[in-house]
């Protein structure tokens, strides 16, 4: 049962997603993390998520991608960031779809959170792909 979860196709878009994603998301996961408290207390307050859901959002958000770096549960964490994904841009519909570029707006755009959304769902459903420990837990199980 538990194999069934990190099965994964071997071809390289695996790979691919995994790395952009986890090299894209990390640093935003980092800036959280790095100040727990805060940014608890202003998904809490702002965003009005209850703690334990603003916890688990920040906590998704650095080690999912860890994860998906190395490939672990590559699956599962792309589902939970696909969840994190969809869940903040619906926080940005207010500002429009296209992120800030020109510095006009009073906020984000959903347009990076939209993106993010549907290439973590595209490596939910093909796995960790090549050079996953996902896919070497599955070739030492076949041994």
């Amino acid at each position: 049962m538990a194999l069934k979860k990190i099965k994964t196709d071997p071809n390289l878009a695996g790979i691919i997603l995994r790395l952009g994603l986890g090299i894209v998301m990390l640093p935003h996961g980092y800036q959280k993390i790095s100040n727990f408290g805060g940014i608890l207390d202003i998904l809490n307050t702002n965003y009005h998520l209850p703690i334990i859901i603003a916890a688990l959002v920040i906590l998704i958000e650095f080690f999912g991608p860890i994860m998906l770096l190395l490939g672990v549960f590559s699956r599962i964490n792309a589902l939970l960031l696909s969840i994190v994904m969809l869940g903040a841009g619906f926080y940005h519909l207010e500002h429009g779809f296209f992120m800030n570029w020109f510095g006009n707006q009073q906020g984000e755009g959903y347009e990076f959170h939209l993106v993010y959304f549907f290439a973590a769902v595209a490596l939910a459903c093909l796995g960790g792909g090549k050079w996953s420990l996902d896919s070497l837990v599955l070739t030492k199980a076949k041994a």
